[in-house]
């Protein structure tokens, strides 16, 4: 646990620096299907057979709408793998980045707190106010 303000803060700057890092990334998540085609005589009618495939696909969120494109080769499959891992990677470091600024929030609160407690123990000024008449 950091012990004081400068730490949380190079910490943040860290945090940082490892976001800045990180390389192409992409949300969603990767799933195969395999499916039977319309044909009676195929093999994928035949008891114990899988179907065709499987199909990769991978599936994200944009403004709320379902997306999903198609992964037609091994290359594209490991490619979206590595960029789905990053994103995740991303979001990690983007928890503990908020952990950390909110942390650094709280100690500068305190702060302000204390140089309240210092204002209040100034002497005051007393003088008679001039009233425009």
């Amino acid at each position: 646990m950091p012990q004081s303000l400068s730490d949380l803060e190079q910490r943040r700057e860290v945090i940082a620096q490892r976001i800045a890092e990180l390389g192409d990334l992409r949300p969603g998540s990767i799933t195969g299907t395999s499916g039977r085609c319309g044909k009676p005589e195929c093999h994928c009618h035949q008891p114990g057979q899988p179907g065709h495939g499987p199909h990769f696909r991978l599936t994200y969120k944009v403004e709320g709408k379902t997306i999903s494109e198609a992964l037609p080769s091994p290359s594209a499959i490991q490619k979206a793998e590595r960029e789905v891992e990053e994103f995740r990677k991303f979001q990690q470091l983007s928890r503990e980045f908020l952990g950390t600024n909110a942390e650094i929030c709280r100690w500068r609160a305190l702060d302000v707190e204390a140089e309240t407690e210092l204002k209040k123990k100034r002497p005051k000024r007393f003088g008679k106010k001039s009233r425009a008449r």
